[in-house]
């Protein structure tokens, strides 16, 4: 990776967790950073990841961020996947809310937190390659999932 790409992931508060190239395990369960073997794939996670925030926080207002709470911020979208098939175990993306409620007469302020751990609506036998590609553009929230006919969107409204 030239130090260009290094500064731009950075500047996204991005790391690389293992070095590319890295031989994986025989079996078991990775994070899908620690999978990806190229620096396209690995470039192509993190535009995933990216985007997914950006299409989350274009609608937020309009959808999920009504109520008590109304700042609902995108966490993280992560996946497992097995280090000798490709396959992912799971994906789920993490979000993070507060309400705040200002006492006038003392200046306090109380605050109620909220997460939610919603579980992407994968297809049995999903790769992540398979999962990069369909989801791969500017909009992978609407974009349909590998297998199914659903969308990361749709299990967003099950779980927010």
């Amino acid at each position: 990776m030239n130090i260009r790409s290094w500064l731009a992931l950075s500047t996204l508060g991005l790391t690389l967790s293992a070095p590319l190239g890295v031989a994986q395990p025989l079996s078991g369960y990775v994070d899908a950073t620690s999978y990806l073997s190229s620096q396209p794939e690995y470039l192509s996670w993190l535009e995933l990841r990216s985007n997914l925030k950006d299409n989350f926080d274009d609608i937020c207002g309009d959808t999920f961020c009504e109520g008590d709470y109304s700042n609902i911020q995108s966490l993280r979208f992560q996946c497992s996947v097995n280090s000798g098939t490709g396959v992912i175990g799971q994906c789920v993306w993490v979000f993070a809310a507060s309400n705040e409620e200002l006492d006038p007469s003392t200046g306090g302020i109380s605050v109620q937190t909220q997460t939610w751990t919603c579980q992407s609506p994968l297809a049995s036998g999903t790769t992540l390659t398979s999962l990069l590609t369909a989801l791969s553009g500017t909009s992978p929230l609407y974009a349909t999932l590998p297998g199914t006919s659903t969308t990361l969107y749709d299990g967003l409204v099950d779980c927010l």
